[in-house]
């Protein structure tokens, strides 16, 4: 038993039942086993055995769903990669990973050819995923056809504790890690999803966020997968053809970064449309204001709260019946795995102190991919310290405050641009905003707050002082605004704070 076996399971229990809508094409458990099963004893026909890499350099499609378990099921490693990397990304990825077989779509064949020279995969195992024939890459629609649908025999069989994937961190600073997790990690926050999400059989998962970032895979697309539900699998998010899926396929159970649900109150005519199916959508990463949670709740949107990151999946949940009453909380920790906040002695910090999250249990990697210098300073005697900050109220309700390296220090005050941010987050005005420190004369650094206004608003710097004044302490109020028509975002939709850094580098302000 590993995770490639939980399709297979599937395909037996309930053959007929729909597994993944793509493009108005339906996959039944039982095709998408066999599909799996094709792709599994190609890579086994090709010499690929347990351990070996296999990357993907793909967009969202049901192909993504189908390599990740064939690749699990002979115990191979997946490594997908991000598809908005550039070349030289792209070859740095390959060969850290030493990716033995590359899957990837016919729109980035360009792209590939220019890199393929240069990275360990070897003539005849570059896979190309659409129409397009040439003569260093394999349809992969044909080496499917020529494949055996049968259950692949094994050589050797797979453990719980062996390597599973290899998902690199963004790369927003520094370059990317490959974070290494376990069969295990995986089966662990599959059980934590299933929790927060309720899931069931019945349920149906939109994804609409990229399926090569946690989230999308692990978060959504694997547990839902592991109940038997259905996944609607979009190419990418367009917030006329979410509400579409919504009502058509009527799904259950959705996800998108704060900024998604504000395009869908801005753009979605949500008044208009019956969103009655949902149980229970989640946003991940910074927390959402108060006013959209309940203009959503208003229009029919049940959110909940989730944090975490790579190396860890789910760490903390905030359910939908308590996300009002604690709006601004990412919750309390999951329910597999140990989840503690301490200070720089290592003690648990009292209600309104800040201090780092760490956590130790099956949800953490096993490491750094060939990086055991970085790996021993993130897992401290069991624990992974993540880097994250946050405070705990009296009810023991978490509240992120920022990342250790994204706070800046001003007047001899720390000061922590999440919990700026999370305010100006809440102006009538704002779209986004990011908040970050600049060197300044008088300081020694000084808040500069990026703001993208809503359509046909603009804001001031004085509204933003006025609004600021009595939710934050005077020192936290950034001293200097910038308005931007789009922020710098990773796929995931995070804003990058490095590229909004180097926009103003070598810059001088003087308050």
């Amino acid at each position: 038993m590993n995770v490639g076996a939980w399709l297979t399971k599937r395909s037996v229990l309930c053959p007929e039942k729909v597994a993944v809508i793509f493009e108005g094409h339906r996959l039944s458990y039982g095709l998408l086993n066999e599909r799996v099963n094709r792709a599994a004893n190609f890579l086994l026909n090709q010499g690929i055995k347990k351990g070996d890499r296999v990357a993907v350099f793909l967009a969202n499609g049901h192909q993504f769903i189908e390599i990740y378990f064939a690749v699990s099921q002979i115990g191979a490693i997946f490594v997908p990669l991000n598809v908005r990397l550039a070349p030289p990304e792209i070859e740095y990825q390959l060969c850290d990973s030493g990716a033995r077989v590359l899957f990837f779509m016919e729109d980035y064949m360009e792209t590939i050819e220019g890199v393929s020279a240069n990275t360990p995969i070897e003539k005849g195992l570059f896979i190309c995923v659409g129409a397009t024939m040439s003569d260093w890459a394999r349809p992969y629609e044909d080496i499917l056809e020529k494949a055996s649908s049968s259950e692949p025999r094994l050589r050797e069989e797979t453990a719980w504790a062996d390597p599973q994937m290899i998902m690199y961190t963004s790369g927003t600073t520094g370059r990317p890690k490959g974070v290494l997790m376990s069969h295990t990690k995986t089966l662990f926050n599959t059980l934590n999803a299933v929790i927060f999400w309720n899931l069931t059989y019945d349920d149906i998962m939109l994804i609409s966020g990229p399926l090569f970032h946690s989230g999308g895979l692990n978060v959504q697309a694997v547990p839902t997968i592991y109940m038997g539900g259905t996944l609607v699998i979009q190419r990418k998010f367009e917030w006329a053809e979410v509400i579409r899926a919504i009502q058509e396929y009527r799904v259950s159970t959705f996800t998108g970064v704060s900024t998604i649900y504000k395009w869908l109150l801005e753009e979605g005519n949500l008044d208009r449309c019956d969103l009655g199916s949902l149980k229970i959508c989640f946003t991940g990463g910074e927390p959402v204001s108060l006013s959209t949670i309940e203009q959503l709740q208003e229009k029919g949107v049940p959110l909940g709260q989730l944090f975490g990151q790579t190396e860890t999946s789910i760490l903390l949940w905030l359910s939908k019946e308590d996300i009002i009453k604690n709006a601004g909380s990412v919750g309390k920790p999951v329910f597999h795995g140990e989840v503690r906040i301490v200070n720089d002695r290592g003690r648990e910090v009292t209600a309104g102190e800040v201090g780092e999250i760490i956590c130790r249990g099956p949800i953490q990697m096993i490491g750094y991919w060939n990086r055991p210098e970085e790996t021993e300073r993130t897992i401290r005697k069991g624990w992974l310290y993540t880097g994250d900050l946050a405070t705990l109220d009296e009810d023991g309700y978490a509240y992120i405050v920022d990342r250790k390296r994204d706070m800046y220090i001003s007047g001899g005050e720390n000061i922590y641009p999440a919990e700026v941010e999370r305010v100006l987050g809440g102006h009538p005005k704002v779209l986004e905003c990011a908040v970050i420190g600049v060197p300044d004369k008088k300081w020694g650094e000084a808040g500069l707050a990026f703001i993208r206004p809503k359509q046909g608003e603009k804001v001031s710097r004085e509204e933003v002082v006025a609004f600021c004044q009595g939710k934050l302490a005077r020192y936290k109020i950034p001293k200097l605004i910038e308005s931007l028509d789009e922020m710098p975002k990773t796929a995931r939709g995070k804003i990058k704070k490095a590229v909004l850094r180097e926009m103003v580098m070598g810059r001088e302000y003087e308050d």
